[in-house]
């Protein structure tokens, strides 16, 4: 939320100082999770936690994104050319000269049932905004550092956005720290000027740059970058074996994987991708079946999904796909 919030002031205020004021709305898609504070939910996509604090939110477009499991256009995400980039298509089209930024989840859609998305949809985003002189801001704070196989989610897609959200693994986990990079100096040079022009982003909060956490960032990169990484190609195999053989059982409605991440979403009839009744809670079952063998595989609904940390033993990991398996067995009584 932290970095959320300092990218969306930014971005607005950015344009203020750029003598485009009016520039003060902000897209995302449906089922996007940015956080919890105002500004953040405001660019959210998920209901369940909008709908209380509505009346106080931001007037922002959410337009309707990818669903590769369910797609109404009858594709697969290996084989689109991301057509359901017409809503925000249109949207950016028809209100380019208010619109601030657009926030999106590179790839992956932790919160929205590991939802995983076309990369083609990413690079038709950032040539468009680019266009129409839009703030791109990606939110890497659940898929940054290695999460996707990559250090950073857009490098997937080839992208470079103009803010770049990160937490998360930046500290691997020891330490609750969050940042906002800027990749274009001109957005940055913007909040710089004379005292008496009051450029400057004022922000701050009671925590903020604490050199502790900042400390344990500096030493967390060079630890990703050349021990956990360059151990991650096999880990990453496993976990498509892990997958492969959970999709084989006569529930498994789809598989989805990008790189480290995977998701299992189990249904009712494997042939129309019928879900289970929702009173049902199979996800929820499987998840108490899974914590008696000694693991916790927290559902999203009835999805079964595995982000693990990446530091994980192949062992463990394998033992972990084992349980997950005997454990949707044993409530879906195959």
């Amino acid at each position: 939320s932290a970095a959320v919030e300092v990218a969306l002031k930014m971005s607005y205020q950015y344009w203020k100082l750029s003598g485009k004021p009016e520039k003060k709305r902000f897209v995302s898609i449906s089922g996007a999770y940015h956080g919890e504070t105002l500004g953040a939910l405001s660019v959210g996509g998920i209901e369940l936690y909008r709908e209380t604090f509505s009346p106080i939110m931001l007037d922002t477009f959410n337009v309707e994104g990818p669903n590769c499991f369910r797609c109404p256009y009858g594709k697969t995400r290996d084989n689109c050319s991301a057509e359901c980039f017409a809503d925000m298509e249109r949207t950016l089209t028809n209100h380019s000269e208010e619109i601030a930024a657009v926030f999106i989840e590179p790839l992956v859609q932790c919160a929205n049932n590991m939802n995983i998305y076309s990369p083609v949809y990413l690079k038709k985003l950032r040539e468009l905004t680019a266009e129409l002189n839009i703030h791109l801001v990606a939110d890497e704070i659940a898929v940054g550092f290695g999460r996707t196989g990559k250090m950073f989610a857009c490098e997937h897609a080839d992208v470079v956005p103009d803010f770049i959200c990160m937490s998360k693994g930046l500290t691997g986990g020891y330490m609750p720290f969050a940042a906002t990079l800027v990749y274009d100096e001109k957005i940055y040079d913007a909040f710089y000027g004379e005292y008496t022009e009051y450029k400057a982003f004022y922000h701050s909060h009671s925590y903020t740059g604490n050199p502790m956490a900042a400390g344990i960032g500096l030493e967390v990169i060079p630890i990703l970058e050349n021990e956990v990484m360059p151990n991650l190609p096999e880990k990453i195999k496993v976990l498509s074996e892990i997958l492969a053989e959970l999709a084989e059982l006569p529930n498994a409605g789809e598989i989805r994987q990008c790189g480290f991440i995977g998701a299992l979403e189990l249904v009712a009839d494997k042939k129309t991708n019928e879900p289970f009744p929702a009173e049902k809670r199979i996800g929820w079952q499987v998840y108490r079946e899974a914590l008696k063998r000694g693991a916790l595989l927290r559902p999203l609904g009835d999805v079964i999904y595995f982000l693990t940390p990446l530091t994980i033993s192949i062992e463990t990991l394998k033992e972990l796909g084992r349980i997950a398996k005997e454990s949707i067995q044993k409530v879906i009584k195959l």
